[in-house]
């Protein structure tokens, strides 16, 4: 009885080593494709456009000048004053100044401005 069951192992055994079977050499590329795909998929929707996000906040830090207003990522509006490598003085009302982290910037006030007409003809 045992050698019925050695020689059916056998038999099946020789049938997917000469490319019968569906494990055959084309099996492992074909099981990976969906996580290749995943992959592409997770790069094009979230991995880029932050990529992008962040080049364009990069550019937008390193073109601060004194005068510009600005607003910081803790929601305060202010002037800059002053401004070194790692460090912005912002004016948030006369002679009232705090130092500010330069990467905390969140934006110009001027490109804050320009989206809020919009969002207040919709109401």
């Amino acid at each position: 009885m045992f050698d019925l069951f050695v020689s059916t192992a056998w038999a099946m055994g020789g049938a997917a080593g000469q490319g019968g079977g569906e494990g055959g050499a084309g099996g492992g590329w074909i099981s990976i494709l969906p996580l290749v795909l995943m992959f592409g998929i997770f790069y094009l929707l979230l991995i880029r456009p932050q990529q992008k996000k962040a080049k364009a906040h990069k550019a937008m830090l390193a073109s601060l000048k004194k005068g510009d207003e600005v607003i910081t990522s803790g929601g305060i509006y202010g002037k800059i004053t002053g401004i070194t490598d790692t460090m912005v003085v912002l004016e948030i009302a006369p002679q009232v100044r705090v130092k500010v982290n330069r990467a905390q910037v969140a934006g110009l006030v001027s490109a804050v401005n320009e989206t809020a007409p919009a969002a207040q003809d919709k109401k």
